[in-house]
């Protein structure tokens, strides 16, 4: 079959952008995602190539590294989310297997997310109605799991304005859109 035409998670042909007030809410389907998790015995080798590949420090607990093209966030001990651009890391999964080579366990993740980005005056509003994290305090580079809409999702604090990145479950990309939208028209009213 070769007329197949892709979706992003809302299910469009292009991403959904909206703005309420001074908060955009964008739907980011161009990222390539791989989970890196070390193998036992490994841990020190494993980590010592994330960093080779951000140009720095692997991130540690609740934070990320936003190196460019590839940025990374930490999920657990020992075990990493690795990002790109889609375009330029098609082959993010294979790329990471060839460096990691036997220190890690790579696996695709690519189409088990749905991103958003969140940016705006009042997204610091918008964050504190959704969820329980204390987002005035986040810093850039920080990152954070925690549940949206009853949703375990992952919070990268990006600009220390008014910038964050949500990664949430694909499967219930239209739940977690509608909490995030719902909540930027209630912070627009306060």
């Amino acid at each position: 079959m070769h007329d197949l035409t892709p979706i992003t998670a809302l299910g469009g042909a292009t991403p959904q952008v909206e703005t309420v007030g001074t908060v955009t809410l964008s739907e980011n389907p161009g990222l390539a995602l791989a989970s890196v998790m070390a193998r036992v015995g490994f841990e020190t080798e494993c980590t010592k190539h994330l960093a080779d590949l951000l140009d720095g420090d692997a991130p540690g607990p609740g934070k990320c590294r936003l190196h460019d093209p590839e940025a990374a966030f930490w999920m657990g001990p020992d075990q990493w989310m690795v990002g790109a651009p889609y375009d330029t890391h098609e082959t993010l999964v294979g790329d990471l297997k060839t460096r990691f080579e036997n220190t890690a366990s790579v696996t695709e993740q690519s189409d088990a997310w749905v991103c958003f980005d969140l940016r705006g005056a009042k997204m610091e509003a918008v964050m504190e109605l959704c969820c329980n994290l204390n987002i005035r305090a986040m810093q850039t580079g920080d990152a954070q799991r925690t549940s949206i809409h009853h949703l375990g999702c992952f919070v990268l604090r990006r600009d220390p304005e008014d910038g964050v990145r949500i990664l949430g479950p694909r499967s219930s990309a239209g739940s977690l859109h509608h909490a995030l939208k719902t909540a930027m028209v209630s912070a627009n009213l306060l």
